[in-house]
């Protein structure tokens, strides 16, 4: 058996996989969590919508995060891969009818991320004067006692960002370069292997750095390129307003095109559109609480409230909006195209060159600081788990490694292997929030108890009975 045919076996076993773990596991775990927290909060991610907009008002300490600066920081770095490829993915595997499961996962989602980020809040710490740290692993330490389960949840995320994404991010980013010179000159050029080395030493330079230049870079690259994203997306919508009736129909009714559904439900539109969602909004994956964790707030609920605006956003405007592009692009043959190239040949087909670079620019962009940001909220979950400076330069020697490895895979195993790490830290999550969501019930009690009462609310944990935290005492 050569090269060639290992990595085939490889691919065929993630792919495998892949399937077995969303048809049969999450596909049922990501909903009935959702809806049970949607239940339990009595629908926290309705209710409570407007005052998330007051809550947005609110000034932090000048040394801090405000609520409305974290949402911005959070959705602009949610734009970008996600939105944009997976969408293109999405449509690509399992028709345009993914879009709607893609709202599902985000609207019963929305309960989940409400109790996972008010969790990081009340377990979060104090990372030097004016910082904070948390996350999953650190409320499942503090709140279940248990750091074994923290590490293992650390492991998990670990693998998901380092070689689960990022492997995902070097492809996508690598792959933006294939519609200027053909399928086939790509994949079989030396091109492909040049753009990989290119990138893996670039991000080497990040990788053993300091985060305060990639910090940098990300919060001037990704709001513009975000927002311009964005505008573009919002000009082709109003000029096509008159598709969009169409648009939705065929959605509606290739959401639920049962028949398609029961001949393959791997490749369903339903299934396909619970992997692209939960990819997109993360709601319940357990990696947005460890950037919830570092607001600050005068009481935990706040945050979670606004990550619940922050997932639809993410999905509900953003994700509908790529769609929505591509469903009423008048380009033929699209088809032929799979994923990014599919949103590229979408691009150049509304505003010509300048569509297909704009889009391919943003891309790169989006992709280059996901592989930074992605490292570094990796390597916080490194250092949950060690402190030990020769260990942490071996994991970031295989991080540089796994960013190569992934601009040369196929769009299959780079997708299909982001999934499947990304859906074993999903139900270690989940079985964590399952286990400690009545502590966020309770802070969720606390808030409204102060609302009724005329009050803005403020934390004090003692007050519901929590004595294990170290910020809120």
């Amino acid at each position: 058996m050569d090269f060639s045919e290992v990595v085939l076996e490889f691919s065929n076993l993630i792919d495998a996989l892949s399937g077995f773990l969303y048809t049969y596991i999450l596909i049922f775990l990501l909903l009935a969590c959702g809806l049970y927290f949607t239940i339990k909060t009595r629908f926290i991610q309705f209710r409570f919508l407007s005052d998330v907009f007051f809550i947005l008002k609110e000034k932090g300490q000048k040394e801090h995060i405000s609520p409305f600066g974290a949402l911005m920081i959070s959705t602009a770095s949610r734009v970008g891969i996600g939105n944009i490829v997976g969408v293109g993915v999405a449509i690509s595997l399992g028709g345009v009818g993914a879009l709607f499961w893609m709202w599902v996962v985000a609207i019963v989602g929305g309960a989940s991320a409400f109790i996972e980020s008010t969790l990081a809040q009340v377990y979060k710490r104090s990372d030097g004067e004016f910082n904070y740290k948390g996350g999953p692993a650190y409320y499942i330490e503090s709140a279940l006692g248990s750091r074994v389960f923290g590490i293992i949840f650390a492991i998990s995320l670990i693998a998901c960002f380092t070689y689960g994404f990022n492997g995902l991010q070097s492809f996508t980013l690598t792959s933006a370069f294939e519609v200027y010179v053909g399928s086939e000159a790509f994949n079989e050029g030396s091109l492909k292997i040049f753009i990989g080395i290119i990138v893996s030493i670039l991000v080497a330079g990040f990788y053993f750095g300091t985060s305060k230049a990639s910090a940098i870079i990300s919060s001037v690259l990704v709001p513009v390129m975000a927002f311009s994203y964005l505008i573009v997306a919002l000009v082709v919508i109003v000029l096509h307003f008159d598709a969009i009736p169409n648009a939705f129909s065929q959605i509606f009714a290739q959401a639920f095109d049962f028949e398609s559904i029961f001949g393959g439900f791997s490749g369903s539109a339903m299934v396909i559109g619970i992997k692209r969602g939960l990819y997109s909004n993360e709601a319940g994956m357990g990696s947005a609480p460890n950037a919830a964790a570092a607001a600050h707030t005068t009481h935990p609920a706040k945050q979670g409230m606004v990550q619940t605006l922050s997932v639809f956003i993410d999905t509900l405007i953003i994700c509908s909006a790529t769609a929505l592009m591509v469903i009423c692009s008048n380009v033929e043959n699209l088809k032929e195209f799979k994923g990014f190239p599919l949103v590229q040949k979408v691009m150049e087909g509304y505003f010509g060159e300048f569509g297909l670079h704009f889009i391919s620019v943003a891309v790169v962009l989006f992709a280059f600081t996901s592989l930074i940001g992605n490292h570094f909220y990796a390597e916080a979950n490194f250092k949950f788990i060690t402190k030990n400076k020769i260990a942490l330069n071996i994991f970031r020697i295989t991080a540089v490694f796994a960013v190569f490895l992934g601009s040369q895979v196929s769009l299959d195993l780079a997708w299909n292997t982001a999934d499947v790490v990304m859906g074993v830290t999903a139900i270690i999550n989940i079985i964590a929030i399952l286990l400690l969501g009545n502590i966020a019930i309770k802070v969720l009690k606390d808030y409204e108890r102060q609302k009724k009462e005329g009050k803005n609310p403020v934390f004090k944990a003692s007050d519901v009975g929590i004595h294990n935290t170290e910020f809120w005492k």
